[in-house]
């Protein structure tokens, strides 16, 4: 091995363009966003959507969303019907962050643009399951499974692994932000605290097993990644599956194994050293001039012109 590889600094550049590339796919979401000076967006500083989207730890919430969405059988069936996940991974993976990045950072227009572009591609996405129930993807209790899930999961991967301790009051926060996005949606029900957000979850009356689970289960548990990608990804699955509400992880039959928490929470902090906080969240606090929370580290500007070195990066 070559002695600069050794260096702290190149391992962190490495690591972080390793990472980035996973989400590369789609454009870059917010490019014009300085277009919009002074707009805070839906959420705006000092938001908890803005700090726990803004954490690496986001990472084993997407993925456990992806997880429990899948216990839905109407929602599973239209993502089998309608998608092309399994043969575009990384593409799918890039236009679920950007829509998650425009929503939470963008100006209004932006967000609005990525709600549209929501509804449009969802517009057509109906059919019947296995158990010949109708579904569609942009109307009633689909929508509302696949917006708390989301949710639920990113509230879920912060308590866990995120930097900071969310405290009850941060997280129900959370949770009510959150809502007034689902209401953009159409999703009818839409809980407003952690706690019954979670219940929610765990008592809906429509999961159980199904076809377009059990692929989709397979499909997560080896998904067809870059190979210097699969084993970080197994740690942070194996996160994301010991933190399932034990009904939900019952019907998936997904299991965990011991030490998985502590093995995520060390990959956790490594990224979080490499990639520090969210570039969209620096992108946001330059457009409304405001400077970032004590103990938040930006390590890479936004893919953007006209960022000023406003923060101190270290």
């Amino acid at each position: 091995m070559k002695i600069e590889n050794c260096n702290p600094l190149n391992l962190r550049r490495r690591i972080a363009a390793n990472t980035v590339a996973l989400f590369g796919e789609a454009d870059y979401p917010l490019a014009k966003s300085l277009d919009y000076r002074g707009d805070p967006g839906l959420f705006g500083p000092g938001s908890a959507t803005w700090e726990i989207i803004g954490d690496v730890s986001v990472m084993v919430g997407g993925i456990r969303a992806l997880l429990v969405q899948a216990a839905h059988p109407e929602v599973v069936a239209g993502v089998a019907d309608h998608s092309s996940y399994e043969h575009d991974p990384l593409g799918r993976l890039s236009r679920t962050t950007s829509y998650v990045t425009s929503t939470a950072y963008g100006a209004m227009p932006e967000v609005e643009a990525a709600l549209d572009a929501v509804r449009a591609a969802h517009r057509n996405v109906t059919g019947i399951s296995h158990r010949g129930r109708t579904y569609s993807a942009g109307s009633g209790s689909g929508a509302s499974w696949v917006h708390n899930v989301l949710t639920d999961s990113f509230l879920t991967a912060s308590s866990v692994f995120g930097q900071h301790a969310l405290t009850a009051a941060r997280a129900d926060q959370f949770a009510r932000e959150q809502a007034s996005l689902g209401e953009l949606l159409h999703a009818p029900e839409l809980p407003v605290t952690r706690d019954d957000l979670a219940l929610w979850i765990d008592s809906h009356p429509d999961i159980e097993p199904s076809p377009g689970m059990a692929d989709a289960v397979v499909f997560l548990t080896r998904p067809p990644l870059p190979r210097s990608a699969l084993g970080p990804y197994r740690v942070l699955f194996s996160a994301a599956a010991a933190t399932l509400p034990p009904r939900v992880a019952a019907v998936l039959g997904v299991h965990s194994y011991p030490g998985a928490v502590s093995a995520a929470r060390r990959l956790i902090s490594l990224l979080r050293w490499s990639i520090g906080a969210s570039p969209s969240w620096w992108l946001a606090l330059e457009r409304v001039g405001e400077r970032p929370p004590d103990g938040f580290h930006f390590r890479y500007p936004p893919p953007v012109d006209g960022v000023e070195s406003l923060f101190t990066r270290s």
